[in-house]
């Protein structure tokens, strides 16, 4: 294939190259992992309300059988992964640290574990609103790992249009590689998904963003790409963090989106590739989001994998599959090295935004020390977003949260470029998180009081 030069393709400006350690697991096939003898399956798994239980303990239900409906307009169904019966509806460890209302179900271990209702779905006939009611019941968020409602996303607010949409299949965090995988095993799924999410946005034209280091998957969807589906793979250069929406319409279109503002307000919808190719399942199938491609990698696991995982399958159990950790891991991320979330319980479940398990060595996660800012301003020239994180720091360090938003802290992403790149190992993202918590709780109080 005749690949764009590297300096030639899209990107955007500012931002970081850390090396990208996809090599582990870039050249494994899909894994479907074998079926656990429990799972536990969280009712909040998403931003918005919490999924309601419309099951009870010692119900017996089936693989894909609904078990809790959205609980409002921002929320979606929770569906069984497995055939079995519920335990328990109760507390339990969640990846966020909380302890969150789960259903457990026990897994029938003489079931063949086929699924509940498997069946094509007629869509071209079914009017927006139709598409939109079955995408919140099959339960689907998005799978990058922000797990937002997919069908909120896809609900074009009254007074704006959109033009474009744009196909998340950058994976910009290092070590990630289940949405490279899907783009090569279940390309189909992709194009009817794009299809389907077109329709819903009537929208003119559709692009795959991808990266420069994935250019087997660049190669693939642009020779099966169908002819009538007018979707255009765009490569980009390998940066992070090119798979923020941001970052990727500014890429993509040359469009960037204003401060506060979201990618709709210049005509624009963003979704992960993930996502868009459950939704092509979906409507060949039948089949809502009760598993999801996880990459296990990390110089702390035996066996680095991309495996298909049944949501809520405990961590122990993917951890045991692929034959467990090495004596010097130390620590366990869901998702990637920048802004994956460390977990402390290994019962935690496996979630819908779970992208992917990184075990670290003792090496990886040493600490430093902290040193005063030399004001060298490398973390403002890595700042996608061009704030500026020495300042925002020193205000975060004596704790005067208010003045930060004169710096628009709100505008933060959380991305962790100015961390990688600050020479005196200050902690600016962990500091802006709580900041930002700090803030938001503050302006939610002043709502409350008038």
């Amino acid at each position: 294939m005749n690949l764009l030069t590297f300096t030639s393709t899209k990107t955007f400006r500012h931002g970081i190259h850390p090396r990208d350690y996809k090599e582990l697991t870039k050249d494994k096939p899909i894994e479907r992992m074998p079926f656990s003898n429990e799972y536990v399956l969280p009712l909040s798994q998403h931003l918005g309300a919490p999924s309601v239980p419309v099951v009870k303990p010692g119900d017996k239900v089936f693989r894909g059988q609904l078990i809790a409906e959205p609980g409002g307009f921002v929320s979606v169904a929770l569906h069984s992964p497995v055939t079995g019966k519920v335990k328990a509806i109760e507390l339990h460890h969640h990846p966020s640290g909380k302890m969150v209302e789960s259903i457990v179900i026990q897994t029938d271990p003489f079931s063949p574990q086929t699924l509940y209702h498997e069946h094509e779905i007629e869509w071209q006939d079914l009017t927006t609103q139709e598409l939109l009611i079955m995408i919140q019941n099959g339960g689907f968020v998005g799978l990058g790992g922000a797990a937002f409602p997919t069908h909120v996303k896809l609900s074009v607010p009254e007074g704006k249009k959109a033009q474009f949409l744009i196909v998340n299949g950058v994976e910009c965090e290092p070590y990630l590689t289940s949405d490279h995988r899907l783009m090569l095993e279940n390309y189909e799924n992709v194009f009817l998904g794009i299809r389907i999410a077109m329709r819903i946005l009537d929208v003119e034209k559709a692009y795959l963003g991808i990266e420069m280091n994935k250019p087997d998957a660049i190669e693939l969807m642009r020779e099966k790409m169908p002819p009538d589906l007018n979707c255009e793979v765009v490569p980009l250069q390998v940066k992070y963090p090119q798979g923020a929406e941001k970052m990727l319409t500014e890429a993509v279109l040359n469009k960037e989106i204003p401060s506060g503002k979201l990618p709709i307000d210049i005509h624009v919808i963003v979704n992960n590739v993930g996502t868009i190719a459950g939704i092509g399942q979906l409507f060949r199938f039948g089949q809502p989001l009760i598993e999801r491609i996880v990459t296990v990698t990390g110089p702390g696991i035996q066996r680095p994998a991309n495996l298909m995982v049944p949501i809520g399958t405990r961590l122990e159990d993917v951890l045991e599959y692929c034959g467990g950790l090495k004596d010097n891991t130390r620590q366990i991320l869901f998702g990637g090295p920048m802004m994956g979330s460390p977990q402390v319980f290994l019962d935690v479940p496996i979630m819908k935004g779970t992208s992917g398990i990184l075990c670290l060595t003792d090496y990886e996660v040493k600490v430093r020390e902290e040193y005063p800012c030399i004001r060298c301003l490398r973390c403002v020239d890595a700042c996608p977003v061009y704030l500026n994180p020495s300042r925002l720091g020193a205000l975060a360090k004596k704790r005067q949260y208010e003045a930060m938003l004169d710096y628009h802290i709100l505008d933060c992403m959380e991305c962790g470029s100015c961390s990688y790149v600050c020479p005196s190992n200050i902690p600016l993202v962990q500091r802006f998180r709580v900041a930002k918590a700090l803030l938001r709780e503050q302006m939610a109080k002043q709502k409350q009081t008038g």
